[in-house]
């Protein structure tokens, strides 16, 4: 298992090594410049479309279900776990270069949602489909439909071997078990390894949940995430804000931790050295930045074709919202209590047990009730991620073998099985072969953002011409 994992480490940090770093980020300000900054003009505006309909407009689901399905499938475990790990290894920088990543990211995310509409088609099931293999294909022309396929196979991987189910269902029967048997009092051999019988008995009840919900397709995820996906948002924020308004004298000396670190200022040894923990910092941060707001991965897209919508630019303006949700308030906020906590730099602790020490260390209720709330918090967003990415990935099968029920029935339950397999997989290597996909699936779709940024400038020009009072 040992060479398994240092095959994959390797793999991963060829994928994500600094060549995808800049050209995600290169695309992030081309497009903010191209769209006159649209993630600073038109936030507000933004924010308001999120709660009002368009009215007569074609779509499967409302704006704000197509936006809280976009979302069930980001925040998850990138935003609890995801950051935890980028500063257990990168240092309290990595969150610096998460924010980066997210603010030229909200451009791409734009992008992605304008595109996904404007190119949107209609299955043979008469269900209107979208997402960057379309807007690949109807946008760039047909010669690039290889690319769309691409694109598909890997989002379909991603989907069923990493961010979809693995990394999620690994972080809800890890955050279960460190509250319930944190030492590993009572375990059971299962292919030779020993498993406590609280991740078993967690990742089958979560298995059989999703198995009940996904079955319905994107109408049921959505209307489960519209309920789901706020209330755990608020939650979480609620006690992200006791904890930081509970130390706010803290505050400045953590945020300046985090631009110290982000630079380097920290590292005496200087010269090559500084530099290596600067790019480590910075490879980790807007890795699991992008691992968590999911812009330029082409994946949002999918979810916003379906929205009830007849103009792109709205809808992009929508979608731009969940970046801002997911990294610029949530995980921002995870981090600065990780680093008033010091918790990532302590030793021994590893993924959700970081955050949850900072939770102990930053909530004036007991260990216990702090240790629950975590553990609740990243269950609910690890769960409605499993359900975002189970339609992504469908839908990647559609396009690579056309919409066929039984297919997609199949495909359901292998999904299901994926979900029931990931708590008996290291983390380590979950989180490697989640970063590999992500990074596959980016490739795609940034070649084709960057080759329909033009169609991208002129639909954000004439809609802001037409609505100059928006």
């Amino acid at each position: 298992m040992e060479s398994f994992n240092h095959i994959v480490k390797n793999i991963d940090d060829f994928v994500w090594g600094i060549p995808l770093i800049l050209i995600i980020i290169s695309c992030g300000i081309m497009l903010t410049v191209k769209t006159g900054f649209i993630q600073i003009k038109k936030l507000g505006t933004a924010l308001k479309f999120m709660f009002k309909d368009e009215e007569n407009a074609k779509g499967e689901v409302s704006s704000f279900a197509a936006l809280c399905t976009a979302l069930s499938a980001t925040i998850g475990t990138g935003n609890i776990v995801g950051v935890a790990t980028a500063m257990s290894v990168g240092g309290a920088g990595a969150l610096f270069w998460m924010e980066i990543a997210a603010f030229f990211g909200m451009a791409t995310k734009y992008a992605e949602g304008l595109l996904a509409v404007k190119y949107r088609t209609v299955d043979n099931q008469g269900s209107i489909i979208g997402g960057p293999f379309y807007y690949i294909e109807n946008g760039l022309g047909k010669k690039w439909k290889w690319l769309g396929k691409l694109f598909a196979l890997f989002g379909l991987l991603a989907g069923i071997m990493g961010i979809g189910t693995i990394t999620q269902i690994n972080g809800i029967t890890s955050a279960v078990n460190g509250f319930f048997d944190p030492n590993a009092e009572n375990t059971v051999v299962i292919f030779g390894n020993e498993y406590t019988y609280t991740t078993i008995i967690a990742g089958f009840i979560i298995t059989v949940l999703v198995a009940l919900i996904i079955i319905g397709g994107i109408k049921r995820i959505a209307s489960v995430s519209e309920i789901v996906v706020p209330a755990m948002i608020v939650i979480y924020i609620g006690c992200c804000l006791i904890i930081i308004f509970g130390h706010i004298k803290e505050i400045p000396s953590a945020v300046a931790e985090v631009v110290k670190s982000a630079f380097g200022f920290r590292s005496v040894a200087g010269g090559f050295a500084g530099i290596s923990v600067v790019m480590l910092s910075m490879q980790k941060g807007i890795a699991r930045g992008i691992f968590s707001n999911e812009a330029g991965l082409g994946s949002a897209p999918i979810a916003a074709a379906a929205a009830r919508t007849k103009e792109p630019v709205r809808q992009g303006l929508v979608t731009m919202t969940g970046t801002f949700i997911d990294t610029i308030i949530v995980c921002t906020m995870t981090g600065l209590a990780i680093v008033m906590a010091g918790s990532h730099e302590k030793e021994g602790l590893e993924g959700v047990a970081i955050t949850t020490d900072a939770f102990r260390y930053g909530l004036p209720f007991p260990e216990k009730v702090s240790s629950l709330l975590i553990m609740l918090c990243l269950s609910f967003f690890a769960f409605t991620t499993i359900l975002g990415w189970n339609y992504y990935s469908e839908r990647c099968l559609s396009y690579l073998v056309g919409s066929k029920k039984s297919t997609t029935v199949i495909y359901r339950w292998v999904y299901v099985l994926a979900v029931f397999a990931g708590p008996y997989l290291t983390v380590e290597a979950v989180w490697n072969i989640a970063d590999i996909f992500n990074g596959l699936m980016a490739l795609p779709n940034i070649i084709a953002l960057i080759g329909l940024s033009g169609v991208v400038a002129s639909e954000t020009k004439d809609y802001l011409k037409r609505h100059k009072k928006t």
